[in-house]
């Protein structure tokens, strides 16, 4: 008797300290890091009004995205995400380097922003209806067989 009480107890307390150790696991932040930003180092070496689009593409790598224009700059964006429990993700930091360009392809300027630089941006969905509908193989195949003559076979007119 004394020894199934020793054992009941030693799986209440093993049991309390895995839920408790879930507990803990389950509120701990989980931080992202997306995207690149390229080390200060590498960045003072460019030189403005001397570098160009394919110098700083060498120096510090490729954008993250650029420009519309030809003529636009390039960018460089790195977020810090903070995914916590079963709370959506909240971005802690950002920052966004933006190199511009000029006429001619050189360097005219660099800047940084943070977060709280940042606006938020309200995008406009326009997107135009075609009246298409999704037809997968198997409706068009199903959809044709009212339209099927035997005579389209044969060959005969």
């Amino acid at each position: 008797m004394a020894t199934s009480a020793i054992f009941g107890k030693s799986i209440i307390q093993r049991s309390v300290a895995v839920l408790a150790l879930m507990v803990a696991v389950a509120c701990t932040p989980i931080i992202r890091n997306h995207g690149y930003m390229p080390p200060e180092e590498d960045l003072a070496l460019i030189a403005v009004g001397v570098d160009t689009r394919d110098t700083v593409t060498t120096t510090i790598g490729p954008p993250a995205s650029g420009g519309v224009l030809s003529e636009s700059g390039f960018y460089y964006v790195a977020s810090k995400f903070r995914h916590f429990g079963a709370y959506a993700p909240e971005e802690i930091e950002r920052e966004v380097l933006a190199i511009s360009f000029d006429a001619g392809g050189v360097v005219s300027n660099i800047e940084r922003f943070g977060l709280q630089d940042g606006n938020v941006v309200v995008l406009s969905r326009r997107v135009t209806d075609n009246q298409a509908r999704d037809s997968t193989f198997i409706r068009q195949l199903m959809s044709s067989f009212g339209r099927v003559n035997a005579s389209d076979f044969l060959g005969e007119n």
